[in-house]
């Protein structure tokens, strides 16, 4: 099997080189090998091998890979933020093979047809995009046969568990307000709405991963001896010619995977391996940047200041970091802890026991309804003329975009040992779709243990339309959890500490729901000032890192053109969630896919790779060469 921690002697020249084993980068590596098998092709990955790993294919514990010693995820320190109450935000990304797919949460959403569009680049339309949209998916939901796909390697499920009571209240709560439910709000057009939400789980309970779809198979199969996976090994930056081709990289052992590190140094040396004909960077949005900076193609400002020779001055790379900005906020609630995924939390569960029985709930991501949802007119009135503005020239013509998604996780994600009681405490998830922040992830140094710029941007837009959306979102959460039949409080801890008097105060304990009729409840300006402050103390990442390598022309700040290709060098393509211009309204995974699908589409044609490379694409390549010459 062709997977290693030592890179064998006789591997020292492959055909392709993908640095990082992320989830594009796997579902690139995979479709090139199915392509032609003949072709050598070497995936770098800096984590471990994600093979059959207890939190990684059990979903019920997934909330494990958020704690800080982690070896499958990487925590990225941001930069210290005066609007974020001068907190140095973290954001995590996947830290092992199959990257974010192995360890997210799992949730399936797509963007919306606009969102697509918006790309503005040749061959990267939503009808363009539609059919990679189907080829990764074995979907088994309620949705319409012509927007799903039945075949691919990824599956899509409600797994083995549900929570029903949860579920049904969130959705009837909504509806109490005026949001609808729809069987299957994932076909790019529907919207302002709410969804008994799927996942990426299989029927049997797995975790429905891209290394485990497109990678393990191959490997253990025995008929791809041209695949090859390192892992544990961090690509320190891409090798060019005097011609700025790309023939390879350097790459070093990862020290966190060294029993004594200081005594590893021969194993961390820099060692090199050189590549035929393509090198791809697949790290994600925050590594990308990162490997492109050390090679020398970035800002020549910021990599002079670095100390690293300029190969090519791209003053995008890096530039325009976003994601979608999280608030959580926890409720009092009448459910069991089986009703919960609490119990692999707090140690109410033997995890090795539920293992052994394959107990249902390690089916399962506590995320059973979901919604995407826009504000009425007279909330867009009252959140202001600059909100207003905002709203009608991004969002009114666009009624497939939705302003914020909000998400019921029936699950806690603090200290239990800090409850104040013995119920079952869940979280509201609510997160800005198109945040109009920006922030930033740039080098300080040529080597892999200098400290990182990163500027994660959130609540710096102008007029602070996001901190608006998030205000607007914490009142409609609040209104329908004291609409649901298993509501029983408010946990003060997590919710704003309103002014003594206020008709806003939270409610920590209740006897059932506490609504009347369709009355909501009342804020001042200083309960809005209240939570204001709030939300600046808590928001926080949704792992939706994108968007720091754009596909534009460089003049706009762009990185790559429409065939992935990174301009001013040949033989380097980039291929993960740095490359979308703009954001999407929806879990970042689905559009990882997607970009993986089309980019692996773009490089077999261009490498000419077997029958695949004859056979009709969805998209007309030739036409999309003559469009960006």
């Amino acid at each position: 099997m062709g997977l290693y921690t030592k890179l064998p002697e006789n591997l020292q020249e492959v055909d392709v080189i993908i640095a990082g084993g992320g989830l594009a980068g796997c579902v690139v590596a995979g479709r090139l090998a199915e392509a032609d098998p003949g072709l050598s092709i070497l995936i770098i990955e800096q984590g471990p091998n994600n093979y059959a790993v207890p939190e990684i294919i059990h979903p019920g514990l997934f909330p494990r890979n958020l704690h800080p010693n982690s070896k499958h995820t990487l925590f990225w320190q941001g930069n210290q933020s005066e609007v974020l109450a001068n907190r140095r935000p973290i954001v995590p990304s996947g830290g092992t093979l199959g990257g974010g797919s192995s360890v997210n949460w799992m949730v399936y959403t797509r963007a919306a047809r606009s969102d697509y569009d918006a790309f503005d680049a040749p061959g990267w339309s939503a009808d363009e995009l539609y059919p990679f949209l189907k080829k990764f998916e074995k979907y088994q939901g309620k949705g319409s046969k012509d927007h799903h796909g039945f075949e691919g390697p990824i599956g899509v499920s409600s797994g083995t568990f549900r929570g029903q009571r949860g579920e049904d209240a969130f959705i009837a709560a909504a509806a109490a307000v005026g949001y609808t439910e729809f069987e299957d709000l994932q076909n790019l057009d529907k919207n302002h709405g709410t969804e008994r939400w799927l996942r990426y789980v299989a029927p049997n309970g797995r975790r429905s991963d891209a290394a485990h779809g497109y990678i393990h198979p191959k490997l253990r199969s025995g008929d791809f001896p041209n695949l090859h996976v390192l892992v544990e090994k961090q690509v320190v930056k891409v090798l060019f010619d005097e011609n700025k081709k790309a023939v390879g990289v350097e790459y070093q052992t990862n020290a966190r995977f060294q029993a004594n590190p200081e005594m590893q140094a021969a194993l961390q040396a820099p060692r090199t391996v050189r590549a035929r004909r393509l090198v791809v960077c697949s790290a994600g949005a925050n590594g990308t940047p990162l490997i492109l900076e050390r090679s020398g193609v970035g800002n020549a400002q910021i990599l002079e200041k670095a100390g690293v020779k300029v190969v090519e001055d791209l003053p995008g790379v890096g530039h325009d970091y976003q994601d979608h900005h999280l608030t959580l906020y926890a409720y009092r609630t009448n459910l069991t802890k089986r009703e919960t995924l609490n119990g692999f939390l707090d140690g109410g569960i033997d995890i090795q026991e539920a293992i052994r029985n394959n107990d249902e709930l390690l089916g399962w991501n506590s995320m059973d309804a979901s919604g995407k949802f826009r504000p009425t007119e007279a909330e867009v009135e009252a959140l202001g003329p600059e909100f207003k503005a905002a709203w009608e020239e991004d969002f009114k013509d666009k009624p497939d975009k939705p302003l914020m998604i909000i998400a019921l996780y029936l699950a806690y994600f603090a200290d239990y040992s800090a409850l104040p009681d013995d119920s079952e405490y869940v979280s509201m998830a609510n997160w800005t779709a198109y945040p109009y922040s920006r922030g930033h992830i740039h080098i300080t140094g040529p080597g892999l243990l200098d400290p990182i710029d990163f500027d994660v941007g959130y609540l710096k837009d102008d007029n602070d339309i996001d901190l608006k959306k998030h205000i607007w979102a914490y009142k409609l959460q609040r209104e329908m959890w004291r609409r649901m039949p298993i509501f029983r409080g408010e946990l003060a801890t997590s919710h704003p500490k309103f002014p003594e008097g206020s008709k806003a105060a939270v409610v920590e304990k209740a006897d059932g729901p506490i609504f009347d009729g369709d009355k909501r409840i009342e804020y001042t300006a200083e309960d809005d000032k209240v939570i204001e402050q709030k939300i600046r103390e808590i928001v926080s990442t949704t792992w939706h890192s994108l968007g720091t390598c754009k596909i534009a022309p460089r003049e706009k700040q762009g990185v790559v053109d429409p065939t992935l290709s990174v301009h001013g060098v040949t033989g380097l393509k980039l291929a993960d969630l740095s490359v979308p211009p703009h954001n999407v309204g929806a879990n970042t995974g689905n559009t990882a896919y997607v970009v993986g699908e089309r980019a692996a589409d773009l490089f077999i044609k261009e490498l000419g790779l077997g029958q695949q490379a004859r056979v009709d694409s969805p998209v007309d390549d030739g036409q999309v060469k003559k469009e960006i010459e």
